[in-house]
């Protein structure tokens, strides 16, 4: 994981990681965002989202991008970066939803940039996209695979339901998640860096 620099501190009693990641490419490329994150929360690794970003490189530039599970929101302002319309980001963490913001702010972004405070399981059942095609990244908790597993499918169902033709899911997972779990699991690609599985769908 390329992480500039990580350290430890103390917050609210429990240990929480200092975390600095930066922008990989596109107009904000090099800039850093620092983030509090808990031990659980592993933010996607820079070459990781290199990569997402070099497979997703026709679909991102003027399209509306929603970062789901959004964390730190290192996904959805390279998107940003790489000339998304709008981006969407949803985190339930309100002080992750704050960062979001102020580096949505500091980065000059915020005009295109909107912060949803809400739980992804239950925003996916109210979700009305437009008639457009959109791009939808799932970045959810690796312990969802073993504790939420039906939710997290559900949730990949349905926004695969919803979305207009020729959007592009990609759900990212620990290595050894089963893609064969994934609803129409033939039609979806997969990707694998490291410990990390990229698992991407087309909408035809």
């Amino acid at each position: 994981m390329s992480i500039a620099s990580l350290c430890l501190t103390r917050h609210n009693d429990s240990v929480k990681a200092k975390t600095r990641l930066r922008i990989v490419g596109g107009s904000l490329r090099g800039r850093k965002l620092t983030c509090l994150v808990e031990p659980g929360l592993r933010p996607t690794p820079d070459m990781v989202r290199e990569a997402l970003f070099n497979i997703l490189a026709d679909v991102v530039p003027g399209r509306p991008f929603f970062d789901l599970f959004a964390g730190t929101g290192a996904v959805g302002l390279e998107a940003l970066s790489r000339g998304a319309s709008a981006v969407e980001f949803i985190e339930r963490d309100p002080r992750l939803a704050g960062e979001i913001l102020h580096h949505l702010q500091a980065f000059g972004v915020a005009d295109r940039g909107q912060v949803h405070r809400a739980d992804v399981y239950r925003w996916v059942d109210r979700w009305r996209p437009s008639a457009e095609p959109v791009t939808l990244f799932l970045g959810p908790p690796f312990p969802d695979f073993e504790h939420r597993l039906e939710a997290l499918l559900q949730t990949v169902s349905g926004l695969a339901q919803k979305s207009e033709a020729g959007s592009v899911l990609v759900l990212q997972s620990e290595k050894s998640f089963d893609p064969g779990l994934l609803p129409d699991a033939s039609r979806w690609d997969q990707r694998l860096y490291g410990r990390n599985r990229l698992s991407i769908l087309l909408k035809e």
